[in-house]
């Protein structure tokens, strides 16, 4: 993904205007693929090599952006390792201890300094089996520009430049406040797969059903925050490649942008012709989900659990449950959601609309380690369950029969 320092954008007035590529220009593809001969010999040799092999590429200022943009995304691409046989910092420790006492002898006998007689000394020393170049060549093997390429996963010239510009648009997502989606014209597979999304992100965002077979999404932005918001732009980020897939949808951000943190808009639609680098799924169970769903299945008698519930219309918007639980006995249902990132006043308040809207139906999950505002103590009733790492079936179950008054029938 691109850094701040690599975002290009214009100004109008309040709106930040992205500096979109066209993917058919031949200058850009003439220089995405010498970006691309670097990387595809890239296994092995250091990031300093790759980067002084590519400085005739990109030129210094405004018009190096673009260029060490699309560099960026190729290094994302790269597996890297630390190529040594032994610690480094172990051996800079040792090195530079020895070499201070081998540099004061020096002087004192009035003879050059001997680096190779250090570095001999040091094999001996910490009984290596590695040879005094060896060590030489370890010493930094840790620093960013000393580590080597492991692997590197190819990509299309065309492909790059369409990703660059995706890229884009999620460095600026990195820094809003708040997002707002809606999405029309779809299948209700492809809505069930996008609010999928939001959930597998483990976004705080709420969803509303809107006149002209549409959804609005409502998303908290990391800036709006109390912590975690680092990792929460990414999980917001991230979430933009799925939105993408659809072929109808606007999108609207505030954004404070800037040393100063000036507010600013962002658009994008449809219109703008960002393309999904994701491959489209459709309907998509995250991993912790499916082994929440297939523990529950092991361990839990008694209940049915569906993954694939429908959205549950609300007088003021739409729940999405993760799962539907039925009791088979009495064929009460009860709808668990597993919530990612939260607050406190976001539990509490969806806690009572769903109070309202679906009493004694449902089970809200939140984990102790994914929570986004200050340590204050919360109590909540039978109805939410907090966990530590993942929801315990045998819990969820209990927690069931006790709101759905089922008993252990």
């Amino acid at each position: 993904m691109l850094t701040g320092k690599l975002v290009r954008v214009r100004h109008a007035r309040n709106k930040l205007v992205p500096l979109y590529v066209e993917a058919s220009d031949t200058g850009l593809q003439a220089l995405a693929e010498q970006l691309l001969l670097a990387y595809r010999s890239s296994v092995s040799r250091t990031r300093g090599e790759i980067e002084d092999e590519l400085s005739d590429l990109i030129p210094e200022g405004p018009h190096g952006l673009l260029p060490a943009g699309l560099a960026k995304l190729l290094e994302d691409r790269c597996e890297f390792e630390v190529a040594s046989d032994h610690p480094p910092d172990e051996l800079r420790e040792a090195v530079f201890k020895a070499a201070a006492v081998h540099r004061a002898d020096a002087a004192k006998a009035g003879v050059p300094f001997d680096r190779n007689a250090v570095l001999t000394e040091i094999v001996g020393s910490l009984s290596l089996t590695l040879t005094p170049s060896q060590i030489d060549r370890s010493l930094f093997a840790d620093l960013k520009a000393e580590q080597r390429v492991q692997a590197f996963e190819d990509i299309s010239a065309e492909r790059l430049v369409l990703r660059y510009n995706v890229s884009l648009a999620q460095a600026i997502l990195l820094r809003c406040t708040a997002m707002e989606a809606r999405i029309w014209g779809e299948t209700p597979a492809r809505f069930r797969q996008l609010f999928r999304a939001v959930k597998f992100h483990r976004l705080i965002c709420t969803i509303h059903e809107t006149a002209g077979n549409s959804y609005t999404l409502k998303l908290d932005g990391p800036l709006s925050l109390f912590s975690s918001t680092q990792k929460y732009g990414l999980q917001l980020a991230m979430f933009l490649p799925a939105l993408l897939h659809c072929k109808a949808y606007d999108l609207k951000a505030s954004v404070r942008w800037g040393s100063e943190r000036k507010e600013k808009q962002f658009a994008l639609s449809a219109v703008d012709g960002l393309r999904s680098h994701l491959a489209d799924f459709g309907v998509y169970t995250p991993p912790e989900l499916q082994m929440f769903a297939d523990n529950f299945a092991t361990k839990v008698k008694g209940w049915v659990l569906a993954t694939d519930p429908h959205p549950i219309p609300l007088d003021d918007g739409v729940w999405v449950p993760d799962f539907r639980l039925t009791h088979p006995v009495t064929g009460k249902e009860v709808f668990v959601e597993v919530f990612g990132f939260w607050r406190k006043g976001d539990i509490e308040q969806h806690y009572r609309k769903l109070h309202k809207g679906v009493p004694g139906k449902f089970i809200l999950c939140v984990s102790e380690q994914m929570r986004a505002d200050e340590d204050e103590e919360v109590t909540f009733g039978n109805a939410v369950y907090r966990y530590k790492r993942t929801p315990l079936p045998e819990e969820v179950a209990r927690l069931a029969a006790l709101v759905a008054g089922t008993g252990n029938k």
